[in-house]
């Protein structure tokens, strides 16, 4: 007996349990975004108004990336009905090139697999936050970026309300944070700069002097055509003056280009390029303000502020900032230590309590064992309690019960007479409702419930053949088929299997 010709009796079109993983699961990305929401979606996901913060920890399949996916979902639908009142999201999940970076600063022991991440420090962070927002508003502005395929993030007339002074504060957050490698780093900071009509002329006076001293120095030497007065002191003097304020405006320029390429250290910076970016901004514009050059925190908090000021103007005073993925990065490969090691800087009070920001943070359960072990001074500095703090991702069997059905549902042809109402329709009667709800409990997560399921369907279809096909699946498949996956699933637990 075949699986789909038992699914195709039943009314439904696809195999319901076929995928495990949210970012490749066309069923959950068409049908269950909207719908199937964990029983604490609403204090994980809070108000699009007022973006506030969420720490929630999970096992392996409990659906993080499924409540990622569903937080940007909601939150563009929300953008679309409040188009003045709109929230930029972040989505800080892709770790491995920050970390390549990050890891290529460090030199000797340093760099070891099990060494770096004790390295990381919150201003990492705060940089590579910073690094991902920028470069997404970089690219809204450049290239119209579109939100769900219908208007784009940031339209022409929005960007042209900038002020002079939010225009150079985004371009000098270009300079340090923008990355790609669709262009040149110097071509997009002048396709940005020319986007958004920001003047420099006074910038160029420095230049202009140095060239105009020497045009009239040369032009005096030479007035009665004797080439010995080029080289006369008075001559190389004049020379030398006129070009020592430009001279000095590019040594400390490339003082700073260098001091920021040492210290943002999940990017890279070539300095002579930065210099050049420095170099277009007008000396009183640009000196005293921030520069992430040094061992700290406060010059990132400075540069957020100017930020989230730009995106207000921009219509978006909110931000949200999805952290996901933690465990999948090479350099962590896994390890609950590892792990730590990056996230633990992230646990600031002031930093995730930052107003205009809210943290979505999905994290996984290995590292709650190091949590319980953390001393006064790291909760302190935490202060978790304020943090809308979900310890565990935990389903009930009446939960895990609910997605199946809406699974099965979302695959189920309309109109046919024999369609599958529930999960609970493709079991014999002597498997009632109360019972599946105690199968599903004790799987506890939704990618356990997917795999049993779909195993549980395969070895029914196994046992009976295509001219004498059961259409109901028995006790004498499920409860054999229950107990060897939760035997793979304790291995699993303690490492010696692949769940």
């Amino acid at each position: 007996m075949k699986v789909q010709q038992f699914l195709e009796h039943h009314g439904i079109d696809e195999n319901p349990f076929g995928q495990e993983d949210a970012m490749t699961d066309h069923v959950f990305r068409q049908f269950c975004l909207d719908g199937t929401h964990h029983p604490a979606w609403d204090k994980i996901a809070g108000s699009s108004d007022h973006p506030s913060t969420a720490i929630v920890f999970g096992e392996k399949g409990s659906g993080k990336t499924a409540l990622r996916l569903q937080i940007v979902d909601w939150l563009d639908r929300a953008n679309r009905e409040n188009p003045d009142r709109k929230t930029f999201v972040i989505e800080y999940d892709n770790f491995n090139p920050l970390l390549d970076c990050f890891r290529e600063r460090l030199h000797g022991r340093r760099r070891k697999a099990g060494r770096a991440l004790t390295h990381w420090r919150l201003w990492d962070h705060m940089d590579s936050i910073l690094t991902i927002g920028v470069g997404k508003l970089r690219s809204a502005i450049l290239n119209s970026q579109t939100a769900s395929g219908d208007e784009p993030l940031i339209t022409r007339d929005r960007s042209d309300r900038l002020s002079r002074l939010q225009k150079r504060d985004l371009l000098l957050l270009a300079a340090f944070y923008d990355r790609s490698f669709d262009q040149p780093p110097w071509q997009r900071w002048i396709a940005l700069k020319r986007r958004l009509k920001y003047s420099n002329w006074q910038a160029k006076w420095p230049l202009a002097l140095g060239l105009a001293v020497t045009a009239i120095s040369l032009a005096l030497a030479l007035r009665h055509l004797e080439l010995s007065n080029l080289t006369s002191w008075w001559n190389i003097a004049a020379i030398a003056g006129g070009w020592m304020p430009w001279t000095k405006r590019q040594a400390h320029h490339l003082w700073t280009a260098w001091r920021v390429s040492r210290q943002i250290r999940v990017i890279d910076h070539v300095p002579h390029t930065l210099r050049r970016m420095l170099s277009q901004f007008p000396a009183p514009e640009i000196d005293l303000q921030p520069t992430p050059s040094k061992d700290r925190s406060d010059d990132r908090y400075e540069l957020l502020l100017k930020f989230q000021s730009i995106l207000r103007t921009l219509g978006y005073p909110g931000i949200v900032v999805l952290v996901d993925r933690v465990d999948e990065p090479h350099l962590v490969n896994g390890s609950p230590e590892r792990m730590r090691d990056l996230l633990w800087p992230l646990f600031d009070n002031k930093f995730l309590k930052h107003p205009g920001i809210g943290f979505k943070m999905l994290l996984p359960a290995d590292v709650t064992y190091y949590l319980d072990r953390e001393q006064k001074e790291f909760y302190e500095r935490s202060r978790l309690d304020k943090q809308n703090l979900i310890p565990s991702l935990e389903w009930t069997g009446e939960s895990l019960f609910d997605i199946a059905t809406d699974r099965i549902r979302a695959c189920t042809s309309q109109g046919d007479g024999n369609g599958a109402a529930s999960v609970d329709s493709l079991f014999a009667g002597e498997i009632d409702r109360d019972d599946l709800i105690r199968m599903f409990a004790r799987l506890r997560v939704p990618r356990h419930l997917f795999r049993f399921l779909y195993r549980v369907i395969g070895d029914h279809c196994n046992r009976h053949s295509s001219d004498r096909p059961v259409w109901k699946i028995g006790r004498e498949s499920a409860e054999p088929m229950l107990e060897s996956y939760l035997r793979d699933l304790q291995a699993f637990d303690r490492g010696l299997g692949a769940g």
